[in-house]
């Protein structure tokens, strides 16, 4: 779509250029959101893909992402490290409702920073217990969780002038096996819930259910909980909403069965 009121595009080569941004200046990466819709409150934008960020690369034993990789990029990151996460990659990129052609433009820090509850980049980067690295446009740095950097539907921990340059994504949570479901009330619609298991080594379980939430949920565990257990404590959670592609009581009641089948496949495949 074309945005009319826009006079200016900045390409971003070093972070002095990040100066740029204000209210009716926005950064842009792949920009399969912003040229989706009008956005009439903006007349400029800074280019981030001008960067030229390697889409990931190691930082010892982790995986650090760049805010401008594709999902494309994502989703080929090669198979040769031994991680037991690895199929939740492309898992994660299939929910997000979007063609090839999208997934070679929209980028995972754009996905995140829309912070909307399908966002299927906030479930895998909240699921695997990543970091952001927020460049604060007072020139700080600061290291946040994803699943705290998301705060509500459409909402984040990110203020004016503020870029995430990347995720870090821990070795430990590379290492462990997880499990992936996602429900949507068409066969292609958005995701109505997102909900992703991990099993650590040591035996520790967590769950991440979003999309059904208006922002990322959390359970952890010592070990594998029981089913009713689970599926209690996944009922519990209060953040559930309603919208067109699903209410809140049915996402609540999705979650808390595929909480379970989860849960049951990772005791499966570890013993």
């Amino acid at each position: 779509m074309d945005l009319h009121t826009v006079t200016s595009i900045i390409p971003a080569r070093d972070r002095a250029d990040l100066a740029r941004l204000a209210p009716d200046v926005a950064p842009v990466a792949g920009g399969s959101w912003v040229f989706s819709e009008t956005q009439p409150h903006l007349t400029g934008l800074v280019d981030l893909m001008a960067f030229e960020w390697p889409a990931w690369t190691m930082l010892d034993d982790d995986l650090v992402l760049s805010s401008t990789c594709t999902l494309a990029e994502l989703a080929a990151i090669p198979d040769d490290r031994g991680w037991a996460a690895h199929p939740l990659f492309f898992q994660a990129c299939t929910a997000l409702l979007g063609s090839f052609k999208v997934w070679n433009v929209a980028t995972v820090g754009g996905n995140v920073c829309a912070s909307l509850p399908a966002g299927p980049m906030t479930s895998l980067l909240s699921g695997l217990d990543a970091v952001a690295l927020v460049w604060r446009a007072d020139g700080t740095d600061e290291e946040i969780p994803v699943a705290a950097l998301v705060t509500g539907n459409g909402q984040n921990a990110l203020g004016v002038g503020d870029v995430v340059r990347s995720f870090r994504v821990p070795a430990s949570s590379l290492a462990a096996r997880t499990a992936f479901r996602k429900i949507a009330l068409s066969p292609i619609g958005r995701s109505g819930a997102v909900v992703i298991g991990r099993l650590a080594t040591d035996g520790a379980f967590t769950l991440t259910v979003s999309g059904a939430t208006v922002r990322p949920e959390q359970l952890r565990y010592a070990a594998l909980p029981k089913a009713p257990a689970l599926e209690a404590d996944v009922s519990a959670l209060t953040t559930w909403f309603t919208d067109p592609h699903g209410a809140a009581d049915w996402r609540r009641a999705v979650s808390a069965l595929l909480a379970v089948e989860i849960r049951d496949e990772l005791e499966e495949v570890s013993r």
